[in-house]
């Protein structure tokens, strides 16, 4: 396993993911990102690889940052060299348009969209021979999307009965408390959690605010853990089986 590279406690984790997602740099944002990796607790290589850019630059942050702190970080060609290339998006309007609208089906292979796959749609959208893939990704998040992992979905569950159990719920109290009125009642809700094998889930790009849903179906073996919860006091339980 690689080593976990330092990180110096210039800012910490929530700071960093802050000013991360603030930036209106370019460059500072590709750099505050990989930062933010790293404070994660991603190794340099993978961290570099996640935002598009090479090791050695991701170790030349990385010294920066610890040497200098938020210093180290801002992009000095931008104060004192107005680089031509960061004046002319690669799209204009009209074509942003049209990218904003590609995302709301699938891409031509049928999986999902990634910042490879947008560097290759902007290629073929504006004839332009190479565009490397962190500006997919850029484009991804001025399209106001983020990467985090969906939210995993049993295939087999049920939104209509799960509704349905909340709206039946206080009426069957009610007829219970009827039908025993001398009798407390005590209400308790369990859950099941059965450890062994379960999908993996890889993190996608997807709108900010809204976080997908993967169905999978999960194969569980060994040990079953039941825990029990009383609305009403708070009170809980757990049991385990195997």
């Amino acid at each position: 396993m690689p080593k976990r590279a330092y990180l110096a406690p210039h800012l910490s984790l929530d700071e960093l993911k802050n000013i991360y997602r603030q930036a209106k740099d370019p460059v500072e944002c590709r750099r505050w990102h990989f930062l933010w990796k790293i404070a994660l607790g991603w190794n340099v290589k993978n961290s570099a690889i996640a935002v598009g850019i090479s090791n050695s630059y991701g170790w030349e942050i990385l010294k920066n940052y610890n040497d200098l702190g938020i210093e180290g970080v801002k992009n000095q060609k931008k104060e004192s060299v107005e680089h031509p290339r960061g004046l002319k998006p690669l799209l204009n309007d009209e074509q942003f348009l049209s990218l904003t609208e590609a995302f709301k089906k699938r891409p031509s292979d049928g999986g999902i969209w990634t910042g490879p796959k947008v560097a290759r749609w902007i290629e073929k959208e504006t004839g332009v021979e190479k565009v490397w893939n962190q500006r997919g990704w850029d484009y991804l998040k001025k399209c106001n999307y983020s990467w985090h992992k969906p939210r995993p979905k049993h295939r087999k569950g049920d939104q209509a009965e799960q509704a349905k159990f909340k709206q039946d719920l206080p009426l069957k109290v009610k007829q219970l408390q009827q039908k025993f009125p001398q009798s407390s009642l005590e209400i308790w809700f369990f859950d099941e959690h059965r450890v062994g094998l379960k999908p993996i889930l890889r993190k996608v790009w997807s709108k900010v605010g809204e976080r997908p849903i993967a169905i999978v179906q999960h194969r569980y073996e060994w040990l079953y853990v039941y825990g029990f919860v009383e609305p009403k006091t708070g009170k809980t339980r757990v049991v385990f089986n195997s």
